[in-house]
């Protein structure tokens, strides 16, 4: 007989609340709050993609569309990804997501059995361990803080064992802004293909990289294409957190369990959501760029503050965060961001919440007009000058 206790589930039970969302939950009624907390950007959808959603639902195109998505819009993603070196069908090798959130469940799901192990480059977004956790595998954390916050073909080397089913890792990295040199990539995609692992590549950053840096897939490389799960998504570079629209790439044996978990979860994006996003990819790069240039000024002055603070902080050269380390200060990530929101009304991310390397260290959001930027900085700033003074 089912007794209160066992009437949820335990594994449910077992995964932990967002940290990120947890400190997004406590701005809720404080206006007068400065957020550097929530990876959004303060700007509005680019026009074109909103004119084009009003005009398919004045149109009344307001229905499903295939659980693959609009092959319009599949079709730019094929397009789009040539860009970066690589060639997928738009049929059977693209499917379309709600956000690239879903995504990252639908994909883990669809490959990994319980007792599997999946390596999880660290820091990392939120979400990548609790889902792989309730496929019931065991996540083997990969700590790139002792190399400067990004992967190394010898780390990955040393932790495959023959349960292990793939690597995650996410160039640019949310929360680091850092990147993965194309040498370094070059080296562990000749690790992943000699131990025949998948690698599941989350690039929703990749039109955001700056001081020249560009974006390398690990796809592009010869050979990837049949180890290569590529996530990404529209939320990011053309502003549309809330259309919720995102994308998978990858091998068709691998899509074609996906959209069956898709289809019966999801059933498809919305359709408003995949018309705008086609919209984007035809003519709204012009809009990446100018949001992309404001990002990298608001990158300098960050960088430039926290470093007149003395708190030392990988500089970004891609995504919009930054990962300050404000051990010195004598609090935890969890006390410095906690006594920051109730002093100073500034919200921060612990780092703590993403895994090994992100103890003592904060995470901030720059995609933050530039005067909130300039005034969280000042606040943050003093709070630290009190907090080394003692």
């Amino acid at each position: 007989m089912n007794t209160r206790e066992d009437r949820l589930s335990q594994s449910m039970k077992n995964i932990p609340p967002s940290g990120i969302r947890k400190f997004f939950e406590m701005l809720i009624g404080h206006d007068d709050v400065i957020s550097l907390s929530v990876g959004e950007p303060d700007f509005p959808t680019p026009w074109a993609i909103r004119e084009e959603a009003f005009y398919h639902l004045e149109k009344g195109h307001t229905s499903y569309t295939s659980n693959w998505g609009l092959i319009e819009l599949r079709e730019e993603i094929a397009k789009y990804m040539q860009r970066y070196g690589m060639f997928y069908n738009p049929q059977n090798e693209i499917l379309v997501t709600v956000g690239a959130s879903e995504g990252v469940d639908a994909v883990l799901r669809a490959i990994l059995n319980p007792g599997d192990e999946l390596i999880v480059v660290q820091p990392c977004y939120v979400n990548y361990t609790p889902l792989a956790e309730l496929c019931n595998a065991k996540v083997v954390p990969l700590d790139s803080s002792v190399n400067g916050y990004y992967p190394t073909a010898d780390q990955i080397k040393a932790l495959i064992t023959p349960k292990t089913k793939a690597i995650m890792m996410c160039s640019p990295n949310n929360p680091t802004g850092t990147m993965i040199p194309r040498e370094e990539l070059e080296k562990i995609a000749k690790v992943i293909q000699e131990n025949k692992i998948w690698c599941i590549s989350d690039e929703i950053y990749c039109e955001l990289a700056y001081d020249g840096f560009e974006h390398v897939s690990i796809g592009s490389f010869s050979g990837m294409k049949d180890y290569t799960i590529i996530l990404n998504g529209f939320s990011k570079s053309f502003a549309m957190t809330g259309w919720r629209i995102g994308y998978i790439a990858a091998p068709a044996e691998v899509l074609e369990l996906v959209v069956k978990l898709h289809g019966y979860n999801t059933i498809c994006a919305p359709i408003f959501s995949q018309y705008g996003a086609v919209e984007g990819l035809k003519n709204c790069f012009k809009d990446v760029e100018k949001m992309r240039v404001s990002y990298q000024q608001r990158r300098n002055y960050m960088y430039k503050c926290f470093t007149d603070m003395g708190l030392p902080v990988p500089e970004p050269t891609g995504a919009f965060y930054m990962f300050p380390d404000i051990s010195s200060t004598g609090l935890t990530d969890e006390e410095f961001a906690t006594q920051l929101f109730q002093k100073y009304n500034v919200a921060v991310v612990p780092g703590s919440v993403f895994g090994l390397g992100g103890k003592g260290h904060i995470r901030c959001c720059y995609a933050t007009a530039i005067d909130k930027i300039k005034i969280a900085m000042e606040r943050i700033a003093q709070f630290v000058k009190e907090l080394t003074k003692e």
